[in-house]
């Protein structure tokens, strides 16, 4: 279910973080996100835990480079961290009364866990059954057994192989949370199960328990031995010495300890409860008529729905049946027939026999009806599911089932053409089928929110995809704090920077090359130029102001001053002279020509107009540097006296030029910036 898979990713999100689960599930080839009553292939989960292993097992053996540990003890930790958490997880969910009402003990606890399956399948199978299609819980089993010396053996079946470390964790956290005892479990048996018709995974675990002391207790017990002496003794007086006696004998022959620990004789004689006049609650005794005040007929009719066999050559043959049953399964009434013959042990899987069935009788077991021996009119209709607990009667050498019919909602009622009234009045069974009927209507309701915000969720997730690309092609614009500003219907003010460095490039002979060539090869060529030139502009941080048909214009400290601005320029410049040999004239088939003009001074920069708003530089700076452009060499980078001044300390190798007519300047003097002494060509292209 996708409760499990939620789990594992709230583990991975909580305590590795987003990036750890996406890289997971991308490993794991998984969703996202997982809805809590949806069924998913045990294949997703096995995918995601042995994906975690190994992810978190790298994690681990990172965050310890000198700490050798094998991957299969990585398994384990993993394993059994997600066991603990799982447990807590449920909690969250809110199963935490339910899982706490299980037992008063470890023991009880671990005993009714396939209880509480059997109660959730209810839930989980209904909703499945009414809604999508009939899909069986199929969730691991427990039996335990309770040693001598207060240990016990917990025996775990499951048909997924693999996940048995994280029982530990499970019971564990379960063990300190509930009964404040910590545990060390230790398997000491693996196999194929053999009493099971089915081939489960079979391994048996040795519990011991050690008690854990609160801060509180540890000082009473530690810090005044004197007033605890003296309170033993007032309660020994108080007590005579036969029901004293009575009921230590009581509490032994129970063996009602959860903790495998010896108990003092203080905590003894403190959990004794006195009833009346010396009457000890711990130290019942029933009281059994001596002889049974039912008859027959009335039993038969009171528990409609339950069966006593026998067994003879290892068989289970029928000695007593409820009404109920009978009318439904007409072949009961001849008593001494074969039990196996009319119904198959659905749960748990064992053989149809006394022996095997006494080894799981703590568990639930549920029966079905075999579809070749029921009536006629029955052959059209669903098996009928019987389930309820079996009771070994020792002076009868018999087995007592009580049970009722394992039906969820009203709608499996009709089909089996069965009515309310078929059930005994105590049962509640009748109860649990009206009133499950409505926590479908609500489970339904929560599984539709559930959904809706699942498609919520993808929904914002694309959202926020398509804000991104939306964004990013604002700030292509436009910068980024002043696409910012506008974004929020802010005014944005024009702003003076003091010094930047500006460039303008053009195509030599580009009149030409358009009067000779398609429009289309034309916009081929200029595009293959220009995705270049971009590319370099974030390699250098320059800010790419505009391009006007085959001119480019680039600045550097605007909008962001930066005092590098210039070196920035000139580095982008050197690239544009290598990206634009690679670039083919489609006239001459030659590499084409471009020229480049750099000039440092004083500018305005603002957004101009409303539609199509464009971050504009203006001022004398502007003309200047598009006048080195105009007049420079092709292949060459033409640099005026301002922005050789920035960059001849700077590591550029630079010749002069001399003295040159710049028209509506006059004469300039310039220069050719030629390369960078200690950059190479990959660190100007930014290549690796």
């Amino acid at each position: 279910y996708g409760f499990i898979n939620t789990c594992l990713k709230s583990l991975v999100v909580e305590k590795y973080g987003e990036e750890t689960w996406e890289k997971l599930r991308l490993q794991a080839g998984v969703q996202d996100s997982f809805l809590t009553f949806e069924v998913y292939k045990d294949e997703i989960t096995m995918q995601l835990v042995d994906k975690a292993c190994k992810i978190l097992g790298i994690i681990a053996r990172t965050s310890k480079p000198f700490v050798f540990i094998k991957i299969s003890l990585f398994c384990y930790m993993v394993l059994r961290e997600f066991g603990e958490y799982f447990f807590e997880f449920c909690k969250r969910s809110g199963y935490d009364h339910m899982l706490r009402t299980l037992g008063g003990n470890l023991y009880e606890f671990i005993e009714n866990l396939d209880a509480l399956h059997s109660y959730l399948s209810l839930s989980y199978e209904a909703i499945l059954f009414f809604f999508v299609f009939p899909q069986e819980m199929n969730a691991p089993s427990f039996r335990v057994e309770k040693n001598e010396d207060g240990s016990m053996h917990l025996h775990y079946y499951s048909d997924r192989r693999g996940l048995c470390h994280i029982v530990p964790g499970i019971i564990g956290a379960a063990a300190l949370d509930f009964f404040n005892i910590e545990i060390s479990m230790e398997i000491i048996n693996q196999t194929e199960e053999e009493e099971r018709t089915g081939k489960k995974e079979h391994i048996v675990f040795l519990v011991t328990q050690t008690p854990v002391f609160s801060y509180k207790e540890r000082n009473e017990f530690s810090s005044s031995p004197q007033y605890l002496a003296d309170s033993e003794k007032r309660n020994e007086n108080q007590l005579s010495k036969e029901d004293l006696e009575k009921a230590k004998n009581a509490i032994r022959d129970r063996g009602s300890s959860v903790c495998p620990v010896k108990k003092s004789h203080w905590k003894t004689i403190r959990g004794i409860i006195t009833l009346g006049k010396g009457k000890l609650l711990r130290g019942f005794d029933p009281v059994y008529p001596k002889s049974l005040w039912i008859d027959t007929k009335t039993f038969c009719n009171g528990l409609p729905f339950h069966m006593v066999f026998d067994k003879e050559v290892g068989q289970a043959f029928v000695k007593q049946a409820g009404v109920s049953i009978q009318k439904i399964v007409p072949g009961l009434q001849t008593m001494g027939i074969c039990l196996d013959h009319y119904f198959t042990i659905v749960h748990p899987e064992v053989p149809f026999t006394i022996s095997s069935i006494q080894k799981f009788i703590n568990s639930q077991f549920v029966f079905q009806t075999r579809r070749e021996m029921m009536p006629e009119s029955w052959k059209q209709r669903p098996m009928l599911e019987l389930r309820g607990q079996m009771i070994w009667m020792e002076s009868l050498q018999c087995m007592l089932y009580l049970c009722s019919p394992l039906l969820r909602t009203l709608h499996e009622l009709e089909e089996r053409q069965m009515h309310i009234a078929d059930i005994a009045p105590h049962d509640v069974t009748r109860d649990l089928i009206l009133l499950n009927q409505q926590r479908l209507a609500e489970m339904e309701l929560s599984n539709q929110l559930e959904r809706k915000k699942e498609e919520l969720r993808i929904l914002s997730k694309h959202l926020e995809e398509e804000k991104k690309k939306t964004e990013a092609l604002l700030y292509a614009m436009l910068p980024q704090h002043v696409a910012n500003q506008l974004k929020e219907g802010k005014r944005v003010e024009a702003g003076e920077f003091k010094e930047c460095t500006i460039l303008f490039s053009d195509v030599v002979t580009f009149t030409n090359i358009c009067a000779q060539c398609e429009p289309i090869q034309i916009v081929l060529m200029l595009n293959s130029m220009y995705l270049q030139f971009d590319r370099l502009t974030t390699v250098h941080d320059v800010y790419k102001v505009e391009t006007i048909g085959d001119a480019y214009m680039v600045v550097g400290g605007v909008p962001v001053p930066v005092p590098t601005h210039a070196e920035r320029v000139a580095n982008f410049a050197l690239g544009m002279i290598i990206a634009a040999k690679g670039v083919q004239n489609p006239v001459s088939g030659n590499p084409i020509q471009i020229r480049v003009g750099i000039h440092t001074g004083p500018v305005l920069a603002g957004v101009v107009g409303e539609k199509m708003p464009r971050y504009c530089l203006f001022g004398d700076t502007v003309n200047i540097a598009s006048r080195m452009e105009s007049h420079g060499v092709p292949s060459k980078i033409h640099l005026s006296s301002s922005a050789y001044q920035c960059l001849k300390y700077k590591n550029f190798e630079i010749t002069e030029r001399g003295e040159i007519e710049v028209k509506g300047k006059g004469k300039m003097h310039t220069y050719f910036l030629i390369r960078n002494k200690t950059a190479t060509e990959n660190e100007i292209m930014g290549r690796p």
